[in-house]
């Protein structure tokens, strides 16, 4: 019975020491501050190290001319839409709608509610956010597979109080879209709610990858219809990251489109945390236009950029300092064809998924046209 209260006694001294060094810093905590910076940085360093076995980049970008990414841009449209005509899906409008979700968002005038309906019954409902000052700019922002746009309120909030209006999206089958139940062939019904469902809608006369491009396209001719914005920007976190590249690469009304987070080419995705979602490795579609390709076709054309940024610790996926792999390719042969601008950048500023507020401002200084370079 004394060797058990000695056990006791024992514990709560080391318990109770614990603390005292937790709470005054006192020895040896700096040895067990050190000790666990020294884990983390090996951990980062590791879950940092990109294994690329590819070394001949400039061969897998077959562009050199401006016929060339005419022919990939139509290459794509007509396996999204095949031969349907792009944009085409129906869209409801409530004006002046009530969420009291964004009702502290500074700069905030009104909120349309858009309501895209596409096959299948997939429906994607985006929300434009006007201000009361406004510059008649439209920044578009899309959430990634984190879930409804509303993870985003303090991008929209930062880019409403500088005057932009905001076009905000999820991801199909994400935050206030639906997931509908589909009675498939030879299946039977399934209610859709991952993006991996979708490949069993894959056929010769349709591909699922217009459930994530239509809706912003059918969107924005809402918005040339009715508004008089006259530029209209492009960013995202993530898989909306992802969309982002996509849609800039096959819809030049986009003059200005920022990716945080959201792709890797290919043959850098050998760690099985940055192989991505189903619409991120479609062997089909990225046959068509790699990822090197489509960030050229982001990037091309006359007072157009595209910019990807990279968070150095990043926990999720497309971490680590990827600075020199492929961006001086895309700006050597966006030279080349003399039109159209790329960066890429590295944030270091925290160890989280998401647009942090270095991100946000480097996206303002390029949207106010400041040259970073010098």
């Amino acid at each position: 019975m004394i060797k058990f209260y000695l056990f006791i006694i024992f514990v709560f001294s080391i318990f109770l020491c614990g603390i005292a060094v937790g709470h005054y810093e006192i020895f040896p905590f700096d040895l067990i501050q050190n000790f666990k910076s020294l884990v983390l940085n090996n951990f980062e360093e590791e879950q940092n190290d990109i294994l690329i076995y590819e070394k001949n980049i400039d061969s897998l970008i077959l562009i050199n001319s401006e016929n060339d990414i005419i022919k990939k841009k139509e290459a794509l449209r007509n396996f999204i839409w095949n031969d349907h005509v792009p944009y085409s899906s129906t869209i409801l409008i409530d004006e002046n709608i009530i969420d009291e979700r964004y009702q502290n968002i500074s700069n905030l005038k009104s909120i349309y509610r858009l309501d895209i309906g596409m096959e299948y019954d997939v429906h994607s409902i985006a929300y434009l956010f006007l201000p009361e000052n406004s510059n008649d700019k439209l920044i578009i922002y899309h959430q990634g597979h984190g879930g409804d746009f509303i993870l985003g309120k303090d991008n929209i909030d930062f880019f409403l109080d500088k005057n932009y209006a905001v076009l905000a999206f999820s991801m199909p089958l994400l935050g206030m879209n639906n997931q509908p139940i589909i009675d498939l062939d030879n299946f039977g019904k399934i209610k859709f709610t991952t993006h991996k469902h979708f490949q069993f809608l894959e056929s010769s006369e349709f591909s699922p990858v217009k459930f994530f491009i239509e809706p912003i396209g059918v969107s924005l001719n809402y918005l040339d219809e009715n508004f008089n914005f006259d530029s209209y920007y492009m960013m995202g976190i993530s898989g909306g990251g992802w969309t982002t590249v996509l849609f800039s690469a096959i819809d030049d009304r986009i003059s200005q489109s920022y990716s945080v987070a959201g792709t890797y080419p290919i043959f850098m995705r050998s760690d099985s945390k940055n192989i991505g979602d189903y619409e991120q490795i479609i062997p089909e579609l990225y046959r068509i236009t790699n990822y090197l390709e489509l960030y050229i076709l982001s990037s091309y054309g006359d007072d157009r950029i595209h910019v990807q940024i990279f968070n150095n610790n990043d926990p999720c996926c497309f971490s680590g300092n990827i600075s020199g792999i492929y961006d001086n390719k895309i700006k050597e042969k966006l030279i080349a064809l003399k039109s159209g601008n790329f960066s890429l950048y590295i944030d270091d500023s925290h160890n989280k998924h998401k647009i942090s507020e270095y991100s946000r401002s480097l996206i303002l200084q390029h949207l106010n046209n400041v040259d970073l370079n010098n």
